[in-house]
């Protein structure tokens, strides 16, 4: 979808991988992998974060072609729906998914930065620091659930699903708007950096519910 197309298909199915042996090493060297993705998206991201483009100049240094192209859109739907296994070096799991990746780096970057600054009471009042601490986690425990479905096709839940990490994520800018923190300066200052990483996120997710709706207005094969 977009820059962040998918390199699954919503058919996605184990069973066509064939015989996967791995044990818990071959795992957890692809799931460090996968972490490193992170880390490489957070990267990048840090290195465009001035830009207005941000979102699709982080994309494009991932290696995530665009799928905007009409005269594309037949071939680049046919190769998601047949995922290729052949090779055991290149397994597909959510982990892969561009938009989990960039979701979960931009909100570890605001889990670890909030974190930080929470510690001090004497800076960061405990009931917000507390509170926010929880609306950030409900709104990438929202998204990762929008994600697993989306990876499995299920577009309508996806839909919902986003629908809610948005408005968790309403909720954050509601707290950092708040008259609690006129006099927290570090609050503000950090605020002031989180702010568009959280806009970023609702562009991602707005992005992906239009396609979402996009995929279901689309006439099933056979009808008119």
């Amino acid at each position: 979808m977009s820059n962040f197309d998918s390199d699954s298909g919503p058919n996605n199915d184990w069973d066509e991988r064939g015989e996967l042996a791995w044990n818990e090493f071959d795992w957890e060297r692809y799931l460090r992998e996968q972490d490193e993705a992170i880390r490489r998206y957070l990267s990048h991201y840090e290195a465009c974060r001035h830009s207005a483009d941000r979102i699709d100049e982080v994309a494009d240094k991932m290696g995530w072609a665009a799928a905007d192209d009409d005269s594309d859109d037949a071939e680049i739907k046919e190769t998601a729906d047949a995922p290729d296994f052949s090779d055991e070096g290149d397994v597909y799991t959510l982990h892969k998914n561009p938009i989990f990746i960039s979701t979960k780096a931009i909100y570890h970057s605001l889990h670890h930065s909030w974190e930080r600054q929470a510690t001090d009471s004497a800076q960061v009042p405990q009931p917000l620091a507390l509170a926010l601490l929880a609306s950030l986690h409900r709104g990438e425990d929202q998204a990762m659930q929008a994600i697993y479905a989306l990876d499995f096709g299920d577009y309508a839940m996806a839909v919902s699903l986003f629908k809610r990490s948005l408005s968790a994520l309403n909720g954050s800018l509601a707290l950092l708007s708040s008259d609690t923190i006129a006099g927290q300066p570090a609050v503000r200052a950090w605020r002031d950096d989180a702010l568009p990483r959280l806009f970023d996120l609702r562009e991602v997710w707005l992005r992906v519910i239009a396609e979402c709706r996009d995929e279901l207005d689309r006439p099933v094969d056979g009808e008119s």
